[in-house]
């Protein structure tokens, strides 16, 4: 039985002795962590450290991991259902019992997991937490009704940007997009994403061998994966690398030669480094995590490619007017990858849109200076904040006049016109790419990106 401290509970044992019951423990753990403190971790984070702790194999791994996900992918939809089955509403001051009861209602709603194993082990959890013991007969109340109305709960879950989105992004991207728009990104989350793939040979021909389709964008899209990305073919002679079709626009965008010297900033965990590589680019990847720069160099090396990997803060490098070429994926609120990542719409503010919008600023600047005349420069987020994308662009070139925009075209992804927006920037949503043709289905990342070139 191992032993794990949440970041604001109690120490919790882990217990192995029944099947599934660690793989719940810990990701009711890492739910109950970012919804105590929410700007602790990212999911993926707390449930690479928890599970660390709890010793779990790759199937509880991957249960732990699907649990989490999908209580966060229907999280709006679930504080809905509960706090209609709780007498006195859903008890936000106590984040352990509202991630037990939301972990146990995903899986009885969103799961193929038994319902008896829902319910009888969220009480095992119930009662194994000192925080939570008392409360072991309300948590089968509850995940027993949810079971007997789960028809009625499902057929009620039909709006997912009013009732399964949060109000302050819900109105912002009513504001930006329009409201069917708004409507058809929120749908799009609910999704999920494909596993998408940058491919060294001919995307056609891997996406044949892989049994996918080859995206207009140069990407190759799974829409169904039934082992372990490690067991697919190709992976481990590193003939490809996973990077959702959107984050793989950018590095395509400054069309990199041979020989170039081209910074990459805010490099890790290094998909963009890779395709910098692969086109025979001398590069340069930056970031300030150690951890992080050590997945790049792991992928790198996989892949057979070679890069000059720098563990530095982007702001502090000296080297003006020396790179051909700069591909600056700036930190931001991440709010374009919530497919993925659906945490993040629950655990990000508009206060961080704002406090990342000055770094944002700062970094963008600096990648400016590092740019030879003549010499490309592409900004980035995947965000779909106005703020981390289309403001920086047009505030940076008013009071920049050595940089002009390059507009990007069609046939720069594949005759894909959807996501260029009316000033030649990119702006791909996570409704694009969404139509019923199989290589024109699965949206995208929401992304942004600027190609920019220093006047000669």
């Amino acid at each position: 039985m191992a032993i794990r401290r949440n970041a604001d509970g109690p120490v919790t044992a882990i217990d192995r002795t029944v099947g599934g019951l660690a793989a719940r423990q810990v990701a009711h753990g890492a739910v109950a962590d970012l919804l105590g403190n929410t700007h602790a971790f990212a999911l993926e984070d707390a449930l690479v450290q928890a599970g660390r702790h709890a010793g779990l194999d790759g199937p509880d791994t991957a249960l732990a991991r699907a649990i989490a996900t999908a209580t966060f992918r229907r999280f709006g939809f679930l504080r809905t259902i509960l706090a209609a089955r709780l007498s006195q509403g859903l008890p936000e001051d106590n984040p352990r019992l509202v991630a037990l009861l939301a972990t146990g209602a995903a899986q009885i709603l969103d799961l193929n997991v038994p319902d008896h194993a829902a319910v009888d082990l969220g009480v095992r959890i119930a009662k194994g937490d000192p925080q939570l013991q008392h409360l072991a007969g309300l948590v089968n109340a509850v995940l027993r009704r949810i079971v007997r109305e789960r028809a009625e709960i499902l057929a009620a879950m039909t709006d997912p940007l009013s009732d399964n989105t949060p109000d302050w992004l819900a109105h912002r991207w009513r504001t930006i997009y329009g409201p069917e728009m708004a409507q058809a990104i929120a749908t799009a989350h609910l999704g999920g994403a494909a596993l998408d793939l940058t491919v060294k040979g001919s995307p056609t021909e891997w996406a044949e061998r892989l049994g996918g389709v080859a995206l207009p964008t140069g990407s190759v899209r799974l829409h169904e994966v039934r082992s372990s990305v490690s067991e697919l073919p190709g992976y481990a002679e590193g003939a490809w690398w996973v990077q959702d079709a959107a984050a793989a626009i950018p590095a395509r965008l400054l069309a990199v030669q041979p020989g170039e010297r081209v910074a990459d900033l805010c490099a890790a965990p290094g998909g963009k480094t890779a395709q910098l590589a692969a086109a025979g680019a001398s590069v340069v990847a930056v970031d300030r995590s150690e951890s992080r720069l050590e997945r790049l160099r792991e992928n790198l090396a996989r892949l057979g490619f070679e890069a000059e990997i720098r563990v530095a803060d982007a702001m502090t490098m000296t080297e003006e007017g020396s790179f051909d070429a700069v591909l600056l994926d700036a930190p931001c609120s991440a709010t374009g990858t919530i497919r993925r990542h659906p945490d993040v719409a629950w655990t990000k503010s508009s206060t961080d849109i704002a406090r990342l919008s000055g770094l944002q600023r700062r970094l963008l600047d600096k990648a400016a200076t590092l740019v030879r005349p003549g010499g490309r420069l592409v900004y980035c987020t995947c965000s779909l904040e106005r703020e981390e994308g289309e403001a920086q662009i047009s505030a940076f070139l008013a009071r920049n006049a050595a940089f002009e925009r390059v507009p990007v075209e069609a046939a720069d992804l594949g005759g894909l016109a959807e996501p260029i927006d009316g000033n030649g920037d990119l702006r791909a949503l996570p409704a694009h790419l969404s139509g019923t043709a199989p290589e024109m289905r699965g949206g995208l990342d929401g992304f942004f990106a600027s190609r920019l070139r220093h006047k000669a």
